[in-house]
């Protein structure tokens, strides 16, 4: 399963604007687990303006979770390949790169999101690969845990996408990948967790048909067991991650260039997508 964060859900966010008149910056949050946090705060590199055409080294990433796991691979590649990456996470920085800048927010907090968002200028791609799993058979079921993770996966990608879209519409040219998950198609014990990652498909296609005319690129990558810590989560100690056909889990690496991939000139063709890095899960044997 992806490494990942969330937001807090808040009062209202605020209205949606239109695709023809979208801020020019972005954000991300990602954090693990439960943390929280009420503040945004930011260290770093000043923002600074690059058209859509700019060159790849002066090219800005969003990526939420980025301390730890999945989202951590995902940023250390960006930044091995010239990106600028500003990390979303509560959780504190692991990252230590000229390019890269942290910004604390939760997940949770719609406002600080959406607030942190609308401060980044000429935001290229966003990723959010930030989350939590909780698990529950149908008796067991907890309804603040499937609370959270629908703020952390669904809520966080929508508020985000909501401000950091638009401006991408507006330069012509924007890559969003969220990091979903094999389970999103089903699985014993997880249905709270597969309903969250299953919304992901659903936003990206639906926002994928919306922006397809602008240069911009919307997908999904969902990976079988993957190895992060959220695998070895004494929370899961009932629920083990199951190896896939290929005999081992799927590395944060594999996702982390999968992703680089899709923010690439050679997937300007992809979108809308479920992309499965699933180690042959997905098989029938």
């Amino acid at each position: 399963m992806p490494s990942e964060s969330g937001s807090q859900a808040a009062k209202g966010s605020s209205a949606g604007s239109g695709l023809t008149t979208g801020t020019g910056g972005g954000m991300a949050a990602g954090s693990r687990s439960d943390d929280a946090g009420t503040a945004a705060t930011a260290s770093g590199w000043a923002s600074s303006s690059g058209a859509a055409e700019a060159p790849k080294a002066a090219r800005h990433a969003v990526v939420t979770g980025s301390s730890s796991g999945i989202g951590k691979a995902i940023a250390t590649g960006l930044l091995a390949d010239g990106w600028r990456v500003s990390g979303l996470d509560v959780a504190p920085p692991t990252l230590d790169h000229a390019g890269f800048r942290s910004i604390t927010v939760d997940l949770r907090d719609v406002e600080a999101m959406a607030t942190t968002a609308r401060e980044l200028r000429d935001v290229a791609a966003f990723v959010h690969a930030a989350g939590v799993l909780r698990v529950g058979a149908l008796g067991q079921m907890d309804a603040a845990a499937g609370a959270l993770m629908w703020q952390l996966h669904v809520q966080a990608a929508s508020v985000l996408a909501n401000v950091l879209v638009p401006g991408m519409v507006d330069r012509r040219h924007g890559r969003v990948v969220l990091l979903g998950s094999r389970v999103a198609q089903g699985m014993a014990g997880r249905s709270q967790y597969a309903a969250t990652k299953a919304a992901l498909i659903a936003l990206a296609r639906s926002w994928a048909a919306e922006v397809a005319p602008y240069g911009v690129t919307i997908n999904v990558v969902s990976p079988a067991a993957t190895q992060t810590a959220m695998s070895n989560d004494p929370a899961r100690a009932a629920d083990a991650p199951r190896l896939p056909p290929i005999g081992r889990l799927i590395r944060p690496e594999e996702i982390a260039a999968t992703v680089a991939f899709l923010l690439s000139p050679a997937a300007e063709a992809m979108t809308g997508q479920d992309i499965q890095l699933c180690g042959g899960a997905s098989l029938v044997r």
